[in-house]
């Protein structure tokens, strides 16, 4: 995704023609690299209008020009990843194991299955914070102030939820 640092410096700054060529640039290769990451064609055209609309909110947030491509490539993984997301916020509900074994065995997205396995498996609480700093990218303070904890007990509660979901998914490689 190479993209003019001039360009994006001044899509930064605010300026919004710069900011529509930018958009129209990264709209192919945002096509090509989600085809390739996301495996259900039908979420394509979502994920790539999801992709450029954080970019226009977000732009500003990139660091260095430099980082724009990584940045960029991350945001659409993550929506990719949304799929998985819905069906652990329950927009379609798994009935019970067997089904979830079922599907595991008919989809070729095991590993989207295991990670919303692995994200139900966490408190509430350490669930939370796990899609506010991981999925939603708040930051530490962002996350704190919505849900009312100091800093330092955010990032304690982040670290732990992180630790239970390596622990579900390793147990999880025995079965």
């Amino acid at each position: 995704m190479p993209v003019s640092p001039e360009l994006l410096l001044a899509a930064q700054a605010g300026d919004n023609q710069a900011l529509t060529q930018l958009l129209g640039q990264l709209r192919p290769d945002i096509r090509r690299y989600a085809r390739r990451l996301c495996h259900s064609s039908s979420a394509l055209e979502d994920v790539v209008q999801e992709a450029l609309i954080v970019v226009y909110r977000r732009v500003g947030a990139v660091r260095s020009p430099a980082a724009f491509a990584a940045w960029l490539m991350k945001i659409v993984g993550r929506l990719c990843m949304l799929p998985a997301l819905m069906l652990m916020r329950g927009v379609e509900e798994l009935g019970d194991v067997e089904e979830r074994g079922r599907l595991a065995h008919v989809s070729p997205l095991d590993l989207r299955l295991d990670l919303v396995a692995a994200l139900e498996s966490l408190p509430a609480t350490h669930r939370e914070v796990v899609l506010l700093r991981d999925f939603e990218e708040m930051t530490i303070g962002e996350i704190s102030a919505r849900i009312g904890l100091g800093r330092e007990a955010t990032k304690s509660r982040l670290r732990r939820a992180r630790v239970l979901l390596r622990d579900y998914l390793t147990d999880g490689e025995d079965r």
